[in-house]
C-alpha cells in the first residue's frame, strides 16, 4: 500500500521538467497556525505545564516548556512533564497530518530519560518518522538549554476521519 505524497510534482510535459509544487502554508498561514496552536492552549494541560509552540508542521513541530512548575520534589524535571510534552508535540503534528476533516488519537508512547533538568527550559522537536493513512509516528527529541538531550520518546498516533458533528 503506498501514500499520497503531501505535495504532487506538476504533470510533466514534454521538453519540460517535472516542477515540485510550491508549499502549500505560506510563512504568514504557518505564523497564524501557531498563533492559534498557542491560543487553543488556555485552560488545557499544556497551559497549564507552560507549553508553548514555536513551529507547527505535520512534518516537525517544536515547543518548548519551563522545568520550574514541571518537577518532582528533588527539583528536578518530572518524567511525566517530559512524556506530555512528547505527547503534545506528536499529537499536533499527527492532528496537523490528519488535516481538518480528520482527528488524531494517541496509540503508543514511550520515553528513555538521559539525564536530569533543573531549571531553565527544555525543547522538544517532534519529527515525523511515517505520515501514514492510518497511523503517525514521530520521533521526540528533548534538549535543554544547553543543547543536551534530556529525554527521547516515541509516539505513533491512529489517523481517523473525524466523527460527525466533530
Amino acid at each position: 500500500m503506498t501514500d499520497t505524497p503531501t505535495h504532487d510534482a506538476e504533470p510533466s510535459q514534454p521538453g519540460k521538467p517535472s516542477q515540485p509544487q510550491p508549499d502549500a502554508t505560506p510563512a504568514q498561514d504557518r505564523a497564524d497556525l501557531l498563533d492559534r496552536f498557542n491560543e487553543m492552549s488556555a485552560g488545557s494541560l499544556s497551559e497549564r505545564m507552560g507549553i508553548e509552540f514555536l513551529e507547527v508542521s505535520p512534518e516537525r513541530v517544536v515547543a518548548r516548556m519551563p522545568v520550574e512548575g514541571n518537577t518532582q520534589p528533588y527539583g528536578l524535571l518530572h518524567g511525566g512533564a517530559s512524556v506530555v510534552l512528547a505527547e503534545t508535540v506528536g499529537s499536533i503534528g499527527a492532528a496537523l497530518h490528519a488535516g481538518e476533516k480528520g482527528i488524531a488519537v494517541g496509540l503508543d508512547i514511550n520515553a528513555t530519560h538521559h539525564r536530569a533538568a533543573r531549571s531553565g527550559h527544555v525543547t522538544a522537536t517532534a519529527t515525523a518518522l511515517s505520515l501514514g493513512r492510518t497511523l503517525a509516528s514521530y520521533d521526540v527529541a528533548i534538549l535543554d538549554d544547553d543543547g543536551r538531550r534530556v529525554c527521547t520518546a516515541r509516539i505513533t498516533c491512529m489517523v481517523r476521519s473525524a466523527p460527525p458533528g466533530a
